[in-house]
């Protein structure tokens, strides 16, 4: 059933397949490709050039104007804040002595860090237990956490956007302050 005349067949389809495929690219090659010499060399561009009235390339009139922490805080959209915090409920309470897998955040702003009696902190946190979840330091840890405190416990990646992090502290500040 099989014999050297099915293997031959088979191998001469799998030939001719590979033929009709490269010469298919080779022919799409020729026919698509532009701005190339038979020896490989590019010519050059050609374009053309739309003046637009201004000689400047894009300079500091088109950068985007960075606007401190603090204002953003200011300007803060509490609303905002509770449906940003949807991503936190999943492991915080926002009740007082109610933790979750991470410790309740009731008044967090400006209170001491690993400060919530009974939780078990991770030594990242511990270690600064000196230190107070100011703004700044809020901050920086919904940014990146694991770069905030390496070694932590905490799984959460961080929240990318300022204004995510700015909307959820002003909603923090509401509660238990």
């Amino acid at each position: 059933m099989f014999d050297t005349m099915t293997m031959t067949k088979a191998s001469a389809a799998a030939i001719g397949a590979l033929l009709i495929f490269m010469l298919g690219n080779w022919a799409a090659d020729i026919l698509y490709t532009a701005g190339e010499s038979h020896a490989g060399e590019e010519h050059a561009e050609t374009a053309y050039l739309i003046e637009t009235g201004g000689d400047s390339h894009g300079g500091e009139e088109n950068k985007e104007d960075i606007i401190p922490f603090t204002e953003l805080l200011a300007s803060a959209d509490v609303a905002k804040g509770e449906k940003v915090w949807g991503k936190c409920k999943a492991c915080h309470k926002l009740e007082d002595g109610a933790n979750g897998t991470g410790p309740n955040l009731y008044a967090i702003v400006d209170r001491p860090i690993a400060s919530v009696q009974g939780f078990n902190y991770s030594d990242a946190l511990a270690g600064l237990s000196s230190e107070s979840w100011d703004i700044d330091a809020l901050n920086e840890w919904l940014h990146k956490p694991k770069e905030f405190a390496p070694g932590n416990k905490m799984t959460f990646s961080g929240l990318k956007k300022e204004t995510d992090r700015a909307n959820l502290i002003a909603y923090l500040q509401t509660i238990g302050g």
